[in-house]
């Protein structure tokens, strides 16, 4: 079992920086992939991006590519998730997700429902 607690969040002006955390517990010698998800009202669930065990390799969505940037840290089992030139748009719940398989393809992390263990989530808000 692995627990994940968000946080960082909060309001910010478009155009802002946030930087959120994603903070493990529990098997955290087993290695795993983080996810970062986010979720607007009304709106599915959507895919922001997932960095590798390494931290070698991170994959984003096209709507944060160039602007987000996904890290993590192995040795404080923590993963982060900079935002940079946040819009209106990026305003939502975000989510940090963990699983244990680390040779699927990276398509395969693209979907909420490969992960096996989800974060409470964090509200990030972006004012005009």
């Amino acid at each position: 079992q692995v627990q994940l607690v968000e946080s960082g969040g909060g309001l910010v002006q478009a155009g802002g920086s946030l930087r959120l955390s994603c903070a493990a517990s529990g098997r955290t010698s087993s290695p795993y992939v983080m996810g970062w998800f986010r979720q607007s009202p009304g709106k599915e669930r959507e895919f922001v991006g997932h960095i590798t065990w390494s931290g070698a390799e991170a994959y984003y969505a096209d709507s944060v590519k160039g602007r987000f940037t996904i890290s993590r840290d192995n040795a404080k089992n923590t993963g982060y998730l900079q935002m940079n030139s946040l819009k209106r748009e990026d305003t939502a719940v975000y989510y940090c997700a963990a699983t244990p398989s680390i040779y699927w393809t990276a398509n395969s992390y693209r979907k909420g429902s490969n992960y096996d263990y989800w974060g409470q989530g964090t509200q990030v808000t972006v004012s005009s």
